[in-house]
């Protein structure tokens, strides 16, 4: 049960069109399938590291004070459901980004700036996964954060997939309906946060 807890509020938080997301659509838009697949292994690296700090680091601050845990609770869910409602109104364009045309090295340093020099993957990070580590019961952390990066795995060499094999079917309209879907998944675990945060308060 907490693993697809972890699977699904892991596939909501990645799936969105961002900058990782964008990295890999045009790496498998414009290099070679063997490339395409190596710079997807890269960023599912960072995405996890970034996870696990997100999780284990605010989450253990939180399980310290019950006044912290109740504040991040509280904003956490107001930045979650934004972040939803964010995605329900985007319109799901791509975006121009840098050329992916590059050397292995520069490959790993792109995917790890996209990644963790990104203070809004951070802030987002921080209380989207953070947040939610302070609902959830003991003993479960394993099977919350095993699905959560599942579902970064999952979704990192799906999209690389689909990518090279339906390159003319990506439109913005494929991208529109996966924010929609992401954006109501979202929007649903934010107000879980909120009702959390109720019951902490009550």
């Amino acid at each position: 049960m907490f693993f697809l807890q972890g699977l699904t509020m892991g596939l909501a938080y990645v799936a969105p069109i961002g900058m990782q997301n964008m990295f890999v659509i045009n790496t498998a838009l414009t290099q070679s399938r063997r490339r395409a697949y190596l710079t997807a292994f890269i960023i599912i690296f960072f995405d996890i590291t970034l996870a696990l700090a997100c999780y284990f680091g605010i989450g253990a601050i939180l399980e310290s004070s019950e006044m912290i845990e109740m504040a991040v609770l509280l904003v956490g869910s107001i930045v979650v459901i934004w972040i939803g409602l964010s995605l329900l109104r985007d319109k799901g364009e791509l975006k121009e980004t840098e050329s992916v045309d590059m050397p292995l090295l520069k490959v790993i340093t792109s995917a790890c700036v996209v990644t963790w020099f990104n203070p809004q993957a951070i802030i987002d990070g921080s209380l989207f996964i953070g947040a939610t580590r302070a609902t959830l019961p003991e003993g479960v952390d394993a099977q919350f954060i095993l699905g959560f990066m599942a579902a970064s795995a999952f979704w990192f060499t799906g999209l690389t997939t689909m990518i090279t094999l339906f390159s003319t079917k990506i439109t913005p309209k494929v991208l529109r309906i996966i924010n929609i879907i992401c954006g109501v998944i979202i929007v649903f675990y934010g107000l879980k946060l909120g009702y959390s945060f109720i019951q902490k308060f009550l």
